[in-house]
């Protein structure tokens, strides 16, 4: 199937490059790989050269339907090293998204957590005011001074953490973006 593919896409060879899709030409496929990793290519860790470049391709494409076209030497080409390498970017892109998820998931739950502190604290010291247990020691007004703008501290950061994200919970947001994209692409060999 993916040489009749191969040989519809290069009767056209626009196609290859068609929008929508990321084509990255490779000399050998140890490049999809980190070079310090001398696993064999069902195990390797994917380089950060090819993830940077994959981030870069797909920085301006909206769309989440799109295949990753991996250009090789036809000479080069080895079909079972391509179907552990298809496997291999797949697990890791699924990997990835799992973790990311959990991360976002984490920020937001903190961010809850943050605010219904806050809203605990700012009852407690509500309740230390209507009980006029405020007015009755040195330290019960020491602690209403400490409840109520830790009450409002915890309940506006948590939720801003739980509702608008930071520099680095954008960033954490785009990273799973980014490998749920990558996770749901097809993975395609094509020669040339």
């Amino acid at each position: 199937m993916q040489e009749e593919q191969e040989n519809e896409l290069f009767k056209d060879p626009t196609k290859i490059l068609k929008e929508g899709n990321i084509s990255l030409i490779l000399d050998d496929y140890a490049e999809l790989f980190s070079d310090f990793d001398p696993r064999n290519y069902s195990e390797r860790a994917i380089s950060d050269d090819f993830l940077v470049e994959c981030k870069r391709a797909l920085s301006d494409r909206p769309s989440e339907d799109f295949e990753l076209r991996l250009l090789m030497p036809k000479k080069k080409r080895d079909l079972n090293d391509e179907v552990k390498i298809k496997k291999r970017l797949k697990d890791h892109f699924q990997k990835h998204v799992a973790e990311k998820q959990k991360d976002v998931a984490n920020i937001v739950r903190n961010g809850v957590f943050m605010a219904v502190l806050g809203f605990v604290f700012m009852i407690t010291g509500a309740y230390l005011v209507f009980a006029k247990f405020a007015e009755g020691t040195f330290l019960s007004s020491i602690l209403y001074i400490i409840l109520e703008p830790a009450g409002w501290f915890f309940f506006w950061e948590g939720l801003a953490k739980a509702i608008f994200l930071n520099e680095e919970e954008r960033k954490k947001k785009r990273e799973l973006e980014f490998y749920k994209k990558m996770s749901k692409a097809q993975v395609y060999f094509l020669g040339y």
